[in-house]
C-alpha cells in the first residue's frame, strides 16, 4: 500500500487523499477479516458506499459514515487526531485579536 508522505501531503488532491484513507480503510478491514457486509451491518452503510471509499471511487463519503467506518474497525479516537485541542497560545491569541468589520459601502 503506497503511503502519502507528511511532507507531500499539500501537494496532493483532496480525492488523492480520501482515495488513500479507502485503501487504508480497506488493509484494515482486510487484516481483521471482516467482509463488507459485515462491515455494512455494523456501520449502517450499503456495501457499495464501502466499496467505492475502498476503491478510491468516492472521495465525498460523509463525515458521519466515516466516523461509522472508523468504529468497526477500532480506531474511533483517531478522528479527534484530524483536529487537535487548540493550544493555549493560540487560544490567547485569538481572543485578543478582534474582527475589523468592514463598512457598507466598502463592499
Amino acid at each position: 500500500m503506497n503511503s502519502i508522505d507528511l511532507q507531500d501531503l499539500y501537494g496532493k488532491s483532496n480525492h488523492e487523499i480520501a482515495a488513500e484513507l479507502g485503501a487504508r480503510f480497506r488493509a484494515y478491514r482486510v487484516a481483521l477479516r471482516l467482509t463488507r457486509k459485515e462491515v455494512a451491518e455494523k456501520a449502517g452503510i450499503s456495501i457499495i458506499t464501502i466499496a467505492r471509499f475502498e476503491s478510491g471511487q468516492s472521495s465525498a463519503i460523509s463525515l458521519p459514515y466515516y466516523i461509522a467506518l472508523l468504529r468497526t474497525i477500532g480506531h474511533l479516537e483517531r478522528i479527534l487526531d484530524s483536529i487537535p485541542d487548540l493550544p493555549d497560545s493560540l487560544y490567547r491569541k485569538s481572543r485578543t485579536m478582534q474582527r475589523v468589520r468592514r463598512k457598507k459601502d466598502e463592499e
